[in-house]
């Protein structure tokens, strides 16, 4: 009878917070720029999720505090079904969690490294799932601004879905961003040219350049312009300007007249909406209700018999690692347990500050109870364009009340 009872899932409070003891974790399976990912399983639902865990001290460190505050205060007010979703957010003494969708099929960057092809039919599907995720994102004002096969991951069933968003930004209408953000290879003409000179600055057109290159080097394997994130910007823009984008002859006629509109150089003449990318000829005979609905087969679907990453991440963390994600309920006990203060350190005033700043500020969201209040009818995506009932009212004027404050702004980088 006791082993029958230690089977038993735990039973949490409805009203307590989420956090890092509701889950167990079970694996590393990948790292970001400011941030590391593993499988964990809530222990009282077993719901199986992914969560990215980013060091307090490193992101004060590095300046990157106000990156995760953006990227989970436009997570919490979207769900979409080809974005990855964000469910729970908490946070320790050391790190700050987001718990979001598992997703096991892998990025399309880890494909293109394991050589897959990815047929014409595929790309189109993926043109159309990504479409719809960028239209949704445009009706909230936002400019995810870093599309790009590593960002984009797969479900098990082949199906895209949108991941990070820690350099996204949030617009008001026809207001256009200024600033330089992104991975080189993916960033459209008028981006560069803001660095250069200013520019007109840009918006979400950027998006859809971005989509028009990731689809080219998902039918090529490689880019349409030989871009490295080294490449100087000057050279970027001369080889705008003087290189034409070649298109393979084995491609179909509707699928090359969509690249070229995807990769205009000119944003007002772009295709930079869903309602563009549907008038496309290529695409006329796409169902939107049954791509919405998951219900077409992709033309890929990820091998089920694996996990679709890199395994060495699993071993960093379990070698390399100082503060490992398995050991931390004791580093934590044992933290707690000391009364004095830790080795004196010129900034040691200073970080703590910055901490105790990102510890009253952090967000913490929990969608799982959201759901609860709100009911059956409580739905964030409605039937019109699939674009959400929840529009997050402070999202809407540009601006994040829950950034950092002024204890924490530039001076926190070392």
């Amino acid at each position: 009878m006791g082993g029958n009872h230690s089977h038993k899932p735990p039973v949490f409070d409805e009203n307590e917070e989420v956090n890092f003891d509701h889950f167990q974790i079970l694996r590393a399976i990948g790292k970001g720029s400011f941030g590391k990912v593993c499988i964990v399983q809530k222990r009282d639902t077993k719901k199986m999720y992914a969560m990215k865990y980013m060091n307090k001290q490193k992101c004060i460190e590095r300046d990157e505090v106000r990156n995760v505050f953006r990227e989970l205060q436009i997570m919490q007010g979207l769900e979409h079904p080809f974005l990855v979703n964000l469910w729970y957010s908490f946070q320790d003494e050391e790190d700050m969690f987001m718990v979001v969708d598992l997703l096991l099929g892998g990025d399309l960057r880890y494909h293109l490294q394991q050589n897959v092809h990815f047929s014409e039919g595929a790309v189109k599907l993926y043109i159309c799932e990504l479409a719809l995720a960028l239209e949704y994102l445009q009706r909230f004002h936002i400019i995810h601004r870093d599309i790009k096969p590593d960002n984009i991951l797969l479900d098990e069933h082949g199906h895209v879905h949108i991941t990070d968003f820690n350099i996204a930004t949030v617009v008001k209408g026809a207001e256009k961003a200024s600033s330089m953000a992104g991975t080189k290879p993916y960033m459209a003409p008028e981006v560069f040219q803001v660095y250069v000179d200013g520019g007109p600055g840009y918006s979400y057109p950027v998006d859809w350049w971005s989509l028009g290159i990731t689809a080219y080097e998902l039918l090529r394997g490689w880019r349409p312009y030989e871009i490295h994130s080294a490449t100087p910007v000057e050279e970027v823009l001369n080889m705008f300007k003087v290189e034409r984008v070649h298109y393979s002859s084995t491609w179909c006629k509707g699928l090359v007249a969509l690249l070229k509109k995807l990769l205009t150089k000119d944003p007002e003449s772009r295709l930079s909406s869903l309602g563009d990318v549907q008038s496309a000829p290529y695409l006329a005979d796409m169902n939107w209700d049954a791509v919405f609905e998951k219900a077409l087969t992709p033309g890929f679907v990820p091998n089920k018999g694996r996990l679709n990453c890199d395994p060495t991440f699993e071993l960093e963390e379990m070698i390399l690692e100082s503060k490992p994600l398995h050991k931390k309920k004791k580093r934590l006990a044992k933290n707690r347990s000391k009364d004095g203060t830790k080795d004196s350190c010129p900034l040691n005033g200073h970080l703590q500050q910055c901490l105790e700043t990102v510890r009253k500020e952090f967000i913490i969201f929990n969608r799982e109870k959201l759901r609860r209040q709100q009911g059956p009818s409580g739905q964030l995506l409605d039937a019109e364009g699939r674009a959400g009932g929840q529009a997050p009212g402070k999202l809407q004027d540009g601006r994040n009340n829950n950034m950092p404050g002024h204890a924490c702004s530039g001076g926190c980088s070392s």
